[in-house]
C-alpha cells in the first residue's frame, strides 16, 4: 500500500486464544484449521496459536503421554496445518510437542509454516518451566524466520521473562517477536509486564498468545497482548474466552522508532560482563 508516496509494510496478525481438548490432537488440529480459514477470510498474513495447543499443557496430567503425542515435521499435525496454510494462503505458527531423530527426546516447540504450506523451521523452548524438565529437552538455539512479510522471532511462555532472548532475536533482525504461552492466572501480573518491556527494550513489535481453559488446577486465562516498538499497547484480549483477534501493523515502524529511541545502536556490549 502507498500512502502519500510512502510504501507501508502492512501486516495483518491473527492471534488465537485456543481452548484445547486434552490429549485429543486430531480434534484440536481440526479446530485450528477452522481458525486458519477464519484468519484467511480476514486477510491475515500470519495466524498464531498458543503453547502446546494440540496436546494440552499440564505435565501433571499428560506426563509420559507427551512421548506418544509428539510428532516430527513429517507427522500428521504438520501435514494438516501445512495443507491449511497453503489452501488459505496464510503463514502459521503452531506450538506442538516435537521430536527430532533421537527416540525418547522431545521438545516443547513452535513450528513455522509459510503460506505456501512449506515447513520453514522450528523453535525449541530454551527456558523450561518446572515439571516441563521431566519430559522435554531444552532448546539450544534462538533462530529467526524469514517470512514474506518480514522477519519473525519466536519464544515460548517462560522465555518471555528473559530479556536476553528477545535481545538476541532483535539483533538477528527480528521485527516481530511472538510468545505462544500457557500462562497461569496466578502470574497475570508478570504477563502484563513481559511483552510491554520486551517491546520497548528492543524497539520492535512483541506479543503474547495465551491458552484459555482449566487443566486440573492450572487456569489459563487468554488475554492475548501486542505492543508496538515504543511499548504502546495495540491489543488486549478478553479474559477466559476462546476467540481470535486480528490486528494490523506496519513493520516499518520498527525502523522509524529505532531512530527515536536507539537502544540497540547505543548498546555497550564491551562493558557488559555479567
Amino acid at each position: 500500500m502507498n500512502v502519500g508516496g510512502k510504501k507501508l509494510r502492512n501486516t495483518v496478525l491473527s492471534f488465537v486464544q485456543f481452548q484445547s481438548e486434552m490429549m485429543n490432537v486430531s480434534a484440536n488440529v481440526t479446530k485450528a484449521t477452522d481458525f486458519i480459514k477464519e484468519a484467511s477470510q480476514q486477510k491475515a498474513d500470519l495466524v498464531v496459536f498458543p503453547e502446546l495447543f494440540t496436546t494440552g499443557y499440564n505435565p501433571e496430567i499428560i506426563g509420559d503421554r507427551y512421548y506418544d503425542l509428539a510428532e516430527d515435521a513429517k507427522g500428521p499435525t504438520v501435514k494438516a496445518l501445512s495443507d491449511a496454510a497453503a489452501k488459505y494462503n496464510v503463514n502459521v505458527v503452531a506450538p506442538i510437542a516435537y521430536r527430532l531423530n533421537v527416540p525418547g527426546v522431545i521438545y516443547n516447540s513452535a513450528i513455522v509454516i509459510d503460506r505456501k504450506g512449506q515447513f520453514v523451521g522450528a523453535y525449541h523452548k530454551t527456558h523450561l518451566w518446572a515439571q516441563e524438565r521431566l519430559y522435554f529437552r531444552e532448546g539450544t538455539e534462538l533462530p529467526v524466520f524469514k517470512l514474506d512479510f518480514g522477519t519473525l522471532g519466536v519464544m515460548i511462555c517462560y522465555d518471555g521473562g528473559f530479556p536476553e532472548v528477545t535481545r538476541s532475536l532483535a539483533l538477528q533482525g527480528a521485527e516481530l517477536i511472538l510468545c505462544p504461552s500457557a500462562f497461569p492466572i496466578q502470574d497475570k501480573d508478570l504477563w502484563d509486564i513481559y511483552f510491554r518491556s520486551r517491546s520497548l527494550e528492543n524497539a520492535c513489535f512483541v506479543g503474547g498468545i495465551n491458552r484459555v481453559g482449566h487443566e486440573a488446577d492450572r487456569h489459563m486465562f487468554g488475554n492475548n497482548q501486542l505492543y508496538n516498538p515504543r511499548g504502546q499497547q495495540l491489543l488486549y484480549g478478553k479474559m477466559d474466552k476462546e476467540e481470535m483477534q486480528v490486528v494490523e501493523i506496519d513493520l516499518d515502524d520498527v525502523k522509524n522508532y529505532r531512530k527515536q529511541v536507539p537502544f540497540l545502536k547505543d548498546r555497550r556490549p564491551d562493558i557488559y560482563r555479567y
